[in-house]
């Protein structure tokens, strides 16, 4: 299942981005992780079949995740960003399963990646 992703940018502390990710087909479930330099790749948030969402406890106030009307693009909002959250963010899918986890092992399907940095 190929992911491409987008949305990557620049972001002073405070800002916003939204990240976009579009399969070549729908999925049942669609996955957003970051991985900052020299960290582990972390699941940050989940959306399962067309509305069920799984986030990481720490995150779930800033982060909204969704899918488009189309429902092979999904979406990561993220609200008052910090330099911590600096990183490659990745879009993982599962096409063939509902998948209730933000464990890496868990994904099949991994996109390229798009940079997020945050920095003043």
């Amino acid at each position: 299942v190929p992911l491409v992703e987008t949305g990557g940018g620049s972001v002073q502390p405070g800002g916003s981005l939204t990240l976009s990710c579009m399969a070549s087909g729908f999925s049942k479930s669609i996955a957003w992780f970051c991985q900052a330099p020299g960290t582990a790749r972390q699941g940050v948030a989940a959306v399962v079949g067309t509305s069920g969402t799984l986030y990481l406890d720490n995150l779930k106030a800033r982060i909204t995740i969704s899918r488009g009307n189309a429902t092979n693009v999904m979406y990561l909002q993220m609200n008052n960003l910090q330099p911590w959250e600096t990183g490659m963010y990745y879009c993982a899918a599962n096409s063939d399963r509902f998948s209730y986890s933000l464990l890496r092992e868990s994904w099949n399907y991994w996109g390229q990646g798009t940079k997020v940095t945050v920095s003043s």
